[in-house]
């Protein structure tokens, strides 16, 4: 395997295309975080962008493919509304992100659900007790209609409030 270029030493277009396919190979990258990789090993960016435009077009790099491998991933523990900040933040366009997010919309009161048992268990006693509930829900990134459901009892969970 080979590694960074020595410094001093400008990297050539065999160890970009030889970098990329390393790095898709290891995961899924979006376009965005793939540029700042490369970027940051020392690749001129006027290489860089036909490259990745060239694997676009074969399918080897697809920022949806990526968005739906991170939603994958991180769901378990997030909301959407979360699960969106972090792929805008990986550099997902939005439409690509309302498209993988919008397949697991019906999803997001089960989770939030799932998340709230393993914390909580048990309906809030007071106003204060529902509140720490709820800003724990929101700090995981779920939607409010979500976390409404979650405490209030909606066909979700057993209890009043």
């Amino acid at each position: 395997m080979k590694s960074t270029p020595e410094p001093g030493v400008e990297p050539n277009a065999a160890d970009l295309r030889e970098r990329v396919l390393r790095l898709l190979a290891r995961r899924e990258h979006c376009r965005a975080e793939l540029a700042r990789k490369l970027a940051a090993a020392g690749f001129d960016v006027d290489d860089v962008q036909p490259l990745l435009d060239e694997f676009e077009a074969k399918n080897w790099l697809s920022d949806r493919r990526f968005a739906e491998s991170w939603v994958a991933d991180h769901r378990a523990k997030a909301g959407s509304v979360k699960l969106a900040y972090e792929l805008r933040q990986r550099g997902v366009r939005d439409d690509v992100i309302e498209a993988v997010l919008g397949d697991n919309r019906d999803s997001e009161t089960e989770r939030a659900r799932a998340v709230w048992e393993k914390k909580f268990g048990a309906p809030p006693v007071d106003a204060a007790g529902k509140a720490r509930q709820m800003r724990f829900l929101q700090s995981r990134g779920f939607t409010p209609e979500a976390i409404r459901r979650v405490i209030k009892g909606d066909g979700t969970l057993d209890g009043s409030m």
